[in-house]
């Protein structure tokens, strides 16, 4: 069977999910709020580089993430504590801490451009599961789009609790309130929201790949909720999520 983006699959994939991944693996080549086009594939890149890094292997084979010194196998000619962040999120991110994120911070990457790494990495490690799952090829690295990153944050974005600044439930600006909905926003939601567009595709995402109204988790789908969050549990256990 043949898919406009996936090319040949061994099973049907619904239009809404086709759809959906075109429209995500687009905004990856696009400039974003820390990041330019080109930049975010460089990311992409080292996502899939990640994947194969004898370094994050031995790292994650290790007692602790700092017990073992090396060099990354990369993809691309990103600062490196950009591709260090990339390859731990990617490869052992359960085991990421605040103080991890400070060392970042103090190698010269701010919050907001981690965040949206983070947004890069899940992204890739969802679409890229996808086609493992089915056994098809990995998509071609995005289309780059030219432009520079907007700088954009909210105003509203402060510390509350996260290792990160995010915006608090019900202090939402004009700009973000499509994300807060009833003036609540689930906290892997908030966790992102530094980075309003990050939080914007994962929502997007979720829709087509987990359910298309959380609060009517029926809709459409052929498992009910608890079998629903039964499978969700099973996969953020086997990925070590803490969360």
């Amino acid at each position: 069977m043949a898919s406009a983006i996936f090319g040949e699959t061994p099973y049907p994939i619904r239009a809404d999910l086709e759809e959906t991944t075109e429209q995500a693996w687009a905004f990856l080549g696009k400039p974003g709020n820390w990041w330019s086009g080109a930049e975010r594939a460089s990311l992409v890149a080292e996502v899939r580089a990640a994947r194969d890094c004898r370094f994050c292997a031995e790292r994650t084979r290790a007692l602790g993430p700092y017990s073992v010194e090396g060099e990354h196998d990369t993809a691309s000619t990103l600062p490196p504590v950009a591709i260090d962040a990339t390859h731990r999120l990617t490869t052992d991110a359960a085991r990421l801490t605040e103080k991890a994120i400070r060392e970042f911070n103090e190698a010269g990457l701010r919050d907001e451009a981690y965040v949206e790494i983070v947004s890069v990495v899940s992204t890739v490690m969802g679409i890229d599961s996808f086609c493992d799952a089915l056994e098809i090829p990995l998509l071609a690295l995005p289309e780059v789009q030219a432009g520079e990153p907007s700088r954009y944050r909210p105003a509203e974005a402060v510390r509350d609790g996260a290792w990160v600044p995010m915006i608090p439930n019900g202090r939402a600006g004009e700009n973000e309130a499509d994300l807060y909905g009833q003036r609540f926003a689930p906290n892997v939601a908030r966790a992102m929201s530094v980075v309003p567009d990050a939080v914007r595709n994962l929502l997007t995402l979720l829709r087509a790949f987990y359910v298309k109204d959380i609060e009517n988790p029926k809709d459409r789908n052929s498992l009910d909720r608890g079998q629903i969050e039964l499978l969700a549990a099973r996969v953020s256990a086997l990925n070590e999520c803490f969360y």
